[in-house]
C-alpha cells in the first residue's frame, strides 16, 4: 500500500470570477492570483483535510482551463521509525461562483425586481405584533439579516429579500431559534433557464407576552392540569405559561402549540389600570421572603393584593382581593395593569363562561407594574440622581420578567430616513407605529 493511495486525486475549488478570490470553507473568501502562494495554501488545505500525513508542496499550481494541478510530497513515519516520502499530484476542478460581496453588488446594480433570488416571509396572525417586534430587535442585534438586499414591511409581518438561497435559509434557522416559529411552506419559481426564486413562509405563534389564555381541555391535560386560565409571561423559542391559580410555570414548544392551536382570550390592549391598596405575601416555608423569578417548571411567589380600579377612585368603594405573581414587587399606592374578569360575557368565550358557572373566577389577573415615568424621559435623564437610577433599575426588572420587549432608543425618533440600509428605516417605522401601545416603561 502506497502513501498516496488513500489521498483523493480530484478535488473541487470555488472561484469568484469578479474579484479573483477563492472560497476557503466554510465561508471565507481569499484573494489569490494564479500561481501565487495564497492559492497554493488554499489548495494544500483541501489535500490535507483528507489525510493525517504531512504534505509538502513541491511546485505551484498551474492554470489549465478550469483545472489546477498541484504536486505535493506526502511524508509518513513507518513503524520502524523510518520516514517514507512519495510525490502526489492533485487536480482541482474550478467552479465559478460569485462571492457574497460581488453577488450583493451585482444584485443592487440589476434593479429592484432582479436583485433577489430568495425571500423569507415572516407573518404573525395576531391583533398585535409584540413577538414580531421582539424578533425584529433580535435580528438587528445579531445581524441575522445583514446580507439582505431589501426588507419590506407588510400588514402582517416582514419580507426579507436575499441574493442567495443559503442566506435566506440561514435567517429561517435563526428565527426558529429565537422565536416560536414554524415553516409553513417552501416554494420555488422558475424565472429563466437555470434561474430560480425561492420563497420561505414562516409563521410566528399567535400567542404574545402578557396575553391571557383560556386553555382547551386537551391542552390543559397535556400540561399536567395547568390552568385552564393562564398568562403568557415569556416568549422565546418556547412559550412560558403561568397558571394564575397555582403560579406554576410551564414551557410549551411550538410543536405542542400546533397540536391545539388555541387563541388568546385577552391581549394587552384590554389591560385595565388598578391602584394597589394593600399587599400580603404568602410565606410558605421561609420566615424571610426572598424574591425569586420563577424558572421553567417552578412556581412564582404568591401574594394577595387588594386593588381598586383607577377609574373608580372617587366614584365608588369597589375593592378586589386577588392572587398575583408580582406581589413581591408591589407596594401600597403603586399602579398595576391587569385584566378585568368581572364581566365574563365580554370575553365572548363559551368555554370560559361554562367554566365560570362551575368554578370561581378571579376578579382580575394582574400582569405588570406600571411606572409613572415615560420611556423617553427615563432614557433621557442625565442628571445622575438616585431617582433616575431607581427608575432604570425598575425598567431592568421589568425586562427580567420575560422576553418580548422593545429596545428603546431615544435616537430612533430622530433617526434620518435617508440612511442607505432599508432595514434601519424599517426598524424606525416599526418603532413609531407601535409607540401607541407603549403606556409603561418597558413593554
Amino acid at each position: 500500500m502506497t502513501i498516496a493511495e488513500s489521498v483523493p486525486r480530484h478535488n473541487d475549488v470555488v472561484h469568484c470570477p469578479a474579484c479573483s478570490s477563492y472560497l476557503r470553507p466554510p465561508r471565507s473568501w481569499i484573494h489569490a492570483a494564479p500561481d501565487s502562494a495564497e492559492l497554493m495554501q488554499i489548495l494544500i488545505r483541501r489535500v490535507d483535510r483528507h489525510t493525517a500525513r504531512h504534505g509538502v508542496p513541491t511546485e505551484p499550481p498551474h492554470s489549465n482551463s478550469k483545472r489546477l494541478a498541484l504536486r505535493v510530497r506526502l511524508r509518513r513515519e513507518t513503524t520502524h521509525g523510518m520516514m517514507v516520502e512519495e510525490d502526489h499530484v492533485a487536480e482541482f476542478a474550478v467552479h465559478d461562483r460569485l462571492c457574497d460581496a460581488c453577488g450583493m453588488a451585482r444584485a443592487r446594480a440589476a434593479g429592484p425586481d432582479q436583485q433577489w433570488s430568495a425571500v423569507v416571509q415572516v407573518r404573525q396572525r395576531a391583533s398585535h405584533r409584540r413577538t414580531l417586534i421582539h424578533l425584529d430587535q433580535q435580528i438587528v442585534r445579531h445581524g441575522a439579516a445583514d446580507s439582505a438586499v431589501r426588507v419590506d414591511g407588510s400588514s402582517g409581518g416582514l419580507d426579507f429579500y436575499f441574493a442567495s438561497r443559503s442566506h435566506a435559509a440561514r435567517l429561517v434557522e435563526f428565527v426558529s431559534s429565537v422565536a416560536p416559529a414554524r415553516v409553513i411552506g417552501v416554494a420555488r419559481q422558475l424565472v429563466s433557464h437555470n434561474n430560480f426564486r425561492d420563497a420561505f413562509s414562516v409563521e410566528l405563534c399567535a400567542i404574545c407576552r402578557d396575553d391571557l389564555i383560556f386553555l382547551p381541555r386537551e391542552a390543559s391535560r397535556a400540561l399536567d392540569g395547568l390552568g385552564p386560565l393562564v398568562l403568557c409571561v415569556k416568549v422565546s423559542k418556547s412559550v412560558s405559561l403561568l397558571d394564575t391559580n397555582s403560579m406554576r410555570l410551564v414551557a410549551m414548544s411550538i410543536a405542542e402549540y400546533d397540536r391545539y392551536r388555541f387563541e388568546p382570550l385577552l391581549s394587552s390592549r384590554r389591560l385595565v389600570e388598578y391602584v394597589v391598596l394593600d399587599v400580603e405575601l404568602e410565606l410558605r416555608h421561609h420566615d424571610v421572603f426572598v424574591p425569586v423569578l420563577g424558572g421553567l417548571g417552578s412556581t412564582y411567589p404568591i401574594a394577595w393584593v387588594q386593588i381598586a380600579r383607577a377609574s373608580d377612585l372617587g366614584k365608588n368603594d369597589t375593592v378586589f382581593t386577588v392572587k398575583t405573581h408580582i406581589g413581591w414587587r408591589l407596594n401600597p399606592g403603586d399602579h398595576v395593569l391587569g385584566y378585568d374578569l368581572c364581566n365574563v360575557n365580554s370575553c365572548n368565550n363559551q368555554d370560559l363562561e361554562s367554566y365560570g358557572q362551575r368554578h370561581e373566577l378571579p376578579d382580575a389577573v394582574l400582569v405588570k407594574k406600571r411606572y409613572k415615568w415615560s420611556a423617553g424621559k427615563m432614557m433621557q435623564e442625565q442628571d445622575g440622581s438616585s431617582s433616575g437610577s431607581e427608575r432604570g433599575c425598575a425598567g431592568i426588572e421589568e425586562l427580567a420578567m420575560g422576553i418580548g420587549c422593545i429596545e428603546l432608543n431615544p435616537s430612533d425618533d430622530k433617526m434620518s430616513c435617508s440612511r442607505t440600509s432599508p432595514f434601519d428605516r424599517l426598524r424606525v417605522a416599526l418603532h413609531r407605529n407601535n409607540m401607541e401601545m407603549m403606556e409603561v416603561c418597558v413593554l
